[in-house]
């Protein structure tokens, strides 16, 4: 029988961070240096080539082409027109959350806007670091609501708060959806959402205008 060690334990009491879950749609882009790619029969092509790397786009469990009809609300097409921007994101797998106009809650955002908020906030957000990382301009950035030791009452805390001031990534939008809660030691995220956060799938609140600030 093959020996296999046992996991290293990570520490419970360790940094969270909690960030708005913004009720959208998954995406994914990745960037990879033409050189090292190995092309598999079927696979789908990059959306765009920039430099010698290939910009691919997709969704939560496929890549996406920009001319089929399954494109996940434009999103792939968004990729193709901003592919130079976003080659500054590096090569790797970058992935975020699709929302808008037309998807999902859409945020009270104006016919046809959307954007695509980066998850990684210890790379991408503005107060990441004394010297932060760049994002491309065309790319937002999900919310840091509360970042600390781990607290099970200050997570109850910011999942109220973005209750009672509403949504973080379009302010004025009374209607979140919840937090997400990343445990940085452990590697684990874990969701809450507003309504009944107990049943399967929780429940949704029913829409509210959008308020002027």
């Amino acid at each position: 029988m093959e020996f296999r060690e046992f996991h290293k334990i990570p520490r419970f009491s360790r940094e969270i961070i909690v960030t708005e879950k913004i009720d959208g749609t998954n995406g994914v882009i990745g960037i990879e240096a033409e050189a090292e790619h190995v092309w598999t029969p079927g696979e789908v092509p990059p959306v765009a080539t920039v430099d010698g790397f290939s910009i691919y786009a997709g969704s939560k469990s496929r890549w996406l082409d920009v001319w089929s009809k399954g494109d996940n609300f434009g999103f792939a097409k968004w990729v193709y027109a901003h592919a130079e921007e976003l080659l500054a994101l590096g090569p790797g797998m970058h992935y975020g959350e699709w929302w808008g106009y037309g998807i999902q809650r859409g945020y009270g955002l104006p016919k046809g806007e959307r954007r695509f908020s980066l998850f990684n906030v210890s790379r991408w957000a503005d107060t990441a670091g004394a010297v932060p990382t760049v994002r491309p301009a065309c790319c937002h950035v999900v919310p840091v609501v509360w970042r600390g030791r781990f607290d099970t009452e200050m997570v109850d805390i910011a999942l109220q708060a973005l209750a009672i001031s509403g949504s973080l990534a379009s302010p004025g939008f009374m209607n979140p959806e919840g937090i997400i809660v990343f445990h940085t030691a452990g590697n684990l995220t874990f969701k809450k959402t507003l309504g009944d956060d107990g049943a399967k799938g929780g429940t949704q609140p029913q829409p509210q205008e959008r308020t002027t600030q």
